[in-house]
């Protein structure tokens, strides 16, 4: 390398530009890996980040975008009970099948060195399935196992073709090994605080597995703490470590939505009505958190990096990183936007209009920046970095909202009149299937009378409690319908 070349490098030392980076591989002064690994995670990519197409032949709000290991293919599920396969660079669906849940699917997952011809899936009704793609391009399903209630999520562990783990709203972990007939059942999380003790178990809504040490495994759902287990050491409810914000420890007024772990193993945990936080394994609370409120530990007063701006009220949002090294955290919102922040400084970069309703997942591309985004609507975006102007945030109100102690479902305080609502709306479905329209109207019949279940909830309490469901304390009818 030339004297003048070395001046040139050493003068852009530091720099992180594209162009430059470009420039650098070309000259030999980074290799091929560590370019796309700082194209990736340039500023500068995210920062014209756009939705490049929308893929839209779901019937139903789209509950669950997730990639191939190879990042060409995207699996879908969704409220009409479907899975879809995705050639997502160019719109196409290579493949579509029933997924034989009788409920709205929750989450679809491709399991690692199966060629994607396995697929797992879990669902309202509790059920976990198993989709296998045949030569012929017939697709097979199979039960696995159940839950008692809902199941929301499911995580696989890494590289293994055969294990994966979900949780749901019984609070029951089950681990799965596709060469058995039965799930294990691990353990049931219980609840922590003696105030929650009339619980039967602690309902979970999220999971996630360290992809660094797959014996570490991190649920949470409808308490505080996100609880770490160690798979290897399981007894009873016998969580490792829990993890919480000073603040929060014993209000009960908040749960957890979503987990995920960064490449550094830091676990990210989204809850409801409050913030989204980000925990290193030295600010855990030990295996029973209640004891050590009294204690002098320095653990307790650990701070988190907390992310702010989104809304997460009405429905059990996903977080994620996003970056080749989880240099970003992202999320979706109540208010239809996708959320993206600098996960080291916690500062807020990206606001970007998605969906008119609410976005709920958000999944990154394996390799490249890519993002794939969906939520109460019917399709999926993809965004790409082909945006000609780098983007500036909106002008909107990021400030902490004033905290209300629940959201809009509890705040029902007479049941009668509308379980006869519902049973009406619900009879007056099934009425219009037994005359045997046909497909398409009989989904749009669904789908309307979804919304009047949804108008009927959110309004219920608008004669008594109009000040309450205002836009600053909670969800009016137009947020979703406007």
């Amino acid at each position: 390398m030339s004297d003048k070349t070395k001046r040139i490098q050493s003068h852009f030392n530091g720099s992180h530009h594209p162009v430059v980076d470009f420039w650098r591989r070309e000259v030999g002064g980074i290799s091929s890996r560590s370019f796309s690994h700082r194209f990736s995670a340039s500023e500068n990519m995210v920062m014209r980040l756009e939705i490049d197409r929308k893929l839209a032949k779901h019937k139903g709000c789209v509950n669950t975008v997730s990639f191939n290991a190879q990042g060409d293919i995207l699996v879908s599920g969704s409220d009409d009970r479907r899975v879809f396969l995705w050639d997502w660079e160019v719109g196409n669906v290579k493949l579509s099948f029933h997924s034989g849940h009788s409920n709205n699917v929750f989450q679809a997952k491709f399991m690692p060195f199966s060629d994607d011809r396995t697929i797992v899936t879990c669902a309202a009704d509790g059920m976990v399935r198993r989709a296998n793609v045949l030569e012929s391009g017939k697709v097979e399903t199979v039960l696995l196992g159940l839950h008692q209630g809902r199941a929301h999520k499911l995580c696989i562990e890494p590289g293994n073709p055969h294990t994966f783990y979900t949780c749901g709203e019984d609070g029951l972990v089950q681990r799965f090994d596709l060469r058995t007939q039965a799930p294990t059942e691990l353990f049931t999380c219980q609840a922590v605080d003696p105030r929650r003790r009339n619980m039967e178990a602690a309902q979970l809504n999220a999971i996630a597995m360290d992809p660094r040490n797959s014996n570490l495994l991190a649920v949470g759902g409808m308490d505080e703490y996100a609880r770490l287990y160690d798979i290897r050491r399981v007894q009873g409810d016998g969580a490792a470590d829990h993890f919480c914000p000073p603040h929060l420890i014993s209000d009960l007024h908040v749960g957890i939505t979503g987990l995920a772990f960064s490449e550094q193993s830091e676990l990210l945990v989204s809850y409801n009505n409050e913030f989204i936080y980000l925990f290193t394994h030295d600010m855990g609370l030990g295996s029973n958190p209640i004891p050590s409120e009294d204690k002098d530990d320095s653990r307790k007063d650990s701070v988190p990096m907390a992310y702010k701006g989104h809304k997460n009220i009405e429905t059990v949002k996903g977080v994620n990183f996003y970056g080749p090294r989880s240099e970003y955290v992202v999320s979706g919102s109540d208010c239809g936007r996708i959320f993206i922040w600098k996960k080291r400084s916690g500062e807020l970069i990206r606001v970007m209009e998605a969906d008119r309703y609410v976005v709920n997942c958000i999944e990154p591309h394996p390799y490249i920046p890519v993002l794939a985004s969906s939520g109460i609507e019917n399709d999926i975006k993809v965004w790409t970095s082909k945006a000609a102007e780098r983007a500036t945030l909106p002008d909107i109100n990021i400030e902490t909202r004033k905290r209300k102690p629940r959201g809009w479902m509890y705040r029902v305080s007479s049941p009668q009149e509308l379980l006869a609502q519902l049973f009406f709306l619900q009879n007056r479905s099934r009425f219009s299937e037994d005359r045997g329209e046909e497909e398409e109207e009989e989904e749009a019949s669904s789908s309307s009378t979804g919304r009047e279940l949804l108008d009927l909830i959110l309004n219920f309490n608008n004669d008594d409690d109009e000040e309450r469901v205002s836009d600053e304390d909670g969800v009016s009818r137009d947020d979703f319908f406007s």
